[in-house]
């Protein structure tokens, strides 16, 4: 990639209020709990709270020396004011429905939405843009949002370019027809599936594509040392026989003297296409909980034991 990242990069959905309610104190405590474990690398997106998580981002690093960081932002998504008084979001933020969300992903949109995105940062640039969430919409992502993202990096108004999906299909067809540098990809590589492995990482590899892993604890399934029946996958209600799953796994790493969420991270910093974790914080407790785990060391003897009980992909982790 064109641009260098921090090994663990904070991911802006929760302090956009996703779920439930963050409060101000709350959500840049947790930029700062992240600046101080050595984050160097924060994700946002208009998506994350109808544009507050921009905001807070932006307050969050306000005043920091802005060459020391990196910041990445989606497009795909405009925000239009849009009359919803008494209204909250309906697509899983605990903000009111101020503005909507409107799928633009042609040339212009692309500017627009960018160009509001620096004004909620509160800054004059951003090092990467991803074109986001462009699952219905190849078509115009392709011929449009992709070449005016391409013209922004050739002009240097960014550095690095590319998509963030929770699927790998399409990004694998974007590394294939296209000249972008970085792939977000949700899930689809994490310790509980690896569908990502055969074809799409390799081919990233081989075309010199980074990886930013994020959605590395499917949700919440692994996002604690002991799995809740009530854990979330995909955003939603995680289905009986994945809570098994993981549950089968997290005993591997308690033998290993290990926990499900260091695991999480340290198996999707693995591979080598891979060059960062962005992992969501909502307060400075959860940041510093998920720096501990990123720091944490894992015996080989645990991915050899999940690969051996056919809870693991062919591939593991270099130790």
């Amino acid at each position: 990639m064109k641009v260098a990242v921090s090994r663990l990069g904070f991911g802006g959905a929760p302090i956009g209020n996703l779920y439930r309610e963050v409060s101000d104190e709350e959500a840049l405590g947790a930029v700062e709990a992240a600046w101080q474990a050595g984050v160097r690398y924060f994700d946002t997106a208009p998506h994350y709270g109808l544009g507050l998580s921009e905001r807070r981002v932006g307050l969050g690093l306000a005043g920091r020396p802005r060459d020391e960081y990196v910041i990445s932002t989606k497009v795909g998504r405009v925000l239009e004011p849009f009359d919803g008084e008494g209204l909250l979001d309906d697509e899983g933020f605990a903000v009111p429905r101020s503005f909507r969300r409107v799928r633009d992903y042609s040339a212009d949109g692309v500017k627009r939405s960018l160009e509001s995105s620096l004004e909620r940062l509160g800054t004059d640039r951003v090092e990467i843009v991803y074109i986001h969430d462009p699952d219905d919409y190849w078509d115009v992502a392709f011929s449009e949002a992709y070449p005016a993202l391409e013209s922004l990096r050739s002009q240097g108004v960014v550095d690095a370019i590319g998509v963030g999906m929770n699927q790998w299909e399409m990004p694998e067809r974007f590394v294939r027809e296209t000249d972008v540098d970085v792939v977000m990809l949700a899930g689809r590589y994490t310790l509980l599936e690896q569908p990502s492995l055969p074809s799409f990482l390799p081919l990233c590899l081989e075309r010199g594509v980074s990886v930013v892993a994020c959605g590395v604890f499917n949700s919440g399934l692994l996002s604690k040392p002991v799995v809740a029946a009530d854990s979330k996958y995909d955003y939603e209600e995680a289905p009986t026989a994945l809570v098994a799953r993981a549950r089968a796994i997290a005993e591997v790493c308690t033998r290993h003297g290990a926990t499900l969420p260091e695991a999480a991270i340290q198996f999707a910093l693995g591979h080598p296409a891979v060059v960062s974790v962005v992992i969501g914080a909502r307060n400075a407790a959860q940041m510093t909980s998920n720096a501990a785990s990123f720091s944490a060391s894992i015996p080989a003897g645990l991915w050899e034991e999940l690969k051996s009980l056919g809870l693991l992909g062919e591939e593991v982790p270099t130790p």
